[in-house]
Parts: structure tokens; C-alpha cells; sequence
């Protein structure tokens, strides 16, 4: 089925929505997480070359653009871009915050993460951090509770009350310095 540009099979349209432009790391352009996409035209403007855009650009399709979330929850209105992540491990839900702290005073995107952790893990991270490989982030799980990762440890918090601290196992460590050796290989050739 062929569609008109940036419409999705819902028929919802981005508009002045370019959050993903700017939050989301596009290898194709050397665009880094976090910053603005060079190819941007100002504050809602559209892209310089979206009809010759990466095949990743193309395809890339947020929640609320695929239907997944309310008409009102568009990522610009929200400050994050919210999507299902597969292909790293298990599927969970990635709430992309623009700015520290969004989600902490935004009561509809931690509804919309209540309504998806009973079922998945939701990631929540900050996009100024996202050139950190080794970037605090926090995962929303069942029944209220949460962990906190910060390097290798990992806090266990339930009801707003921590409930434990512990150093990742020796396996979960030795992988993560794999993947943060490989980040910042990545990062120091995209430069």
C-alpha cells in the first residue's frame, strides 16, 4: 500500500511534530541522539530532504503515529518520543524524554507508562544523555516496581521507597562493558 508522505496507515499526519529529528540517533546521516538533525528547517518546519530521506528516516514510526497512543498524545505535546523497541532482547516500551525530568511532572506519560509496564519493561532515558554510553536510565516494571540503573549498579525501588542496591552479576557486567566498548567505538567514528 502506497502512502502520501508522512502519513501513517491511520491517517495521522506528524504536522509540526519533529521530536524523533531531534531525540533519535541516525547512523545514516551521522546524526547523534539528542541533537538536532542538521536537515531540519526551524521549530516544526519539516526536513530539507525528506523526499531523498534514509530508508531508516522513512520508516521509523513512533506509537502515537502508529495508533498506539490517544490523538492528543502526539510526541512534541508529550516531550518524549514513545516507542516499542524490538530486536535488543525482549520488546519494552521507550518513553525518549527531550528534557530531564519531563516525565517526572508529566502525569500523562506516567499513565501512559502505567498502562504499558503490567505487560512490558518501560525504559525511560533523557535525551541529552543519550551520547552517554554509560547513561543513567530507569525500567518500570509490574506490580509498582522499578530499578534504577546508574553504571553497574542497579537500585531496586517499590512505593517510592528503595528497597535494595546491588552490583549487576558478573555476566551482565562483562556484556555491559562489551556493548559500551562497542558505543563509543561508534561514537568516536561518527565524529
Amino acid at each position: 500500500m502506497t502512502q502520501a508522505p508522512g502519513v501513517s496507515e491511520n491517517g495521522r499526519l506528524c504536522g509540526a511534530c519533529d521530536l524523533c529529528c531531534r531525540v533519535l540517533r541516525v547512523d545514516a546521516l551521522a546524526k547523534r541522539g539528542g541533537r538536532a538533525c542538521v536537515h531540519q528547517v526551524g521549530n516544526g518546519g519539516g526536513c530539507r530532504i525528506h523526499a531523498g530521506r534514509p530508508r531508516i528516516c522513512r520508516a521509523y514510526e513512533c506509537l502515537w503515529l502508529g495508533g498506539g497512543l490517544e490523538e492528543g498524545d502526539r510526541p512534541d505535546r508529550l516531550g518524549a518520543v514513545i516507542d516499542i523497541v524490538r530486536g535488543e532482547g525482549a520488546p519494552y516500551l521507550a518513553i525518549r524524554q527531550q528534557r530531564g525530568g519531563t516525565f517526572e511532572t508529566s502525569a500523562r506519560l506516567q499513565a501512559i507508562a502505567d498502562r504499558f509496564r503490567e505487560t512490558l519493561p518501560v525504559r525511560v532515558t533523557r535525551a541529552e544523555d543519550a551520547e552517554n554510553a554509560d547513561r543513567p536510565y530507569r525500567v518500570l516494571l509490574a506490580a509498582g516496581v522499578e530499578q534504577r540503573i546508574a553504571g553497574e549498579w542497579v537500585e531496586v525501588w517499590r512505593s517510592g521507597e528503595r528497597q535494595s542496591r546491588s552490583r549487576m552479576p558478573w555476566a551482565e557486567r562483562r556484556l555491559r562493558a562489551l556493548t559500551l566498548a562497542w558505543q563509543r567505538f561508534r561514537q568516536r567514528k561518527m565524529s
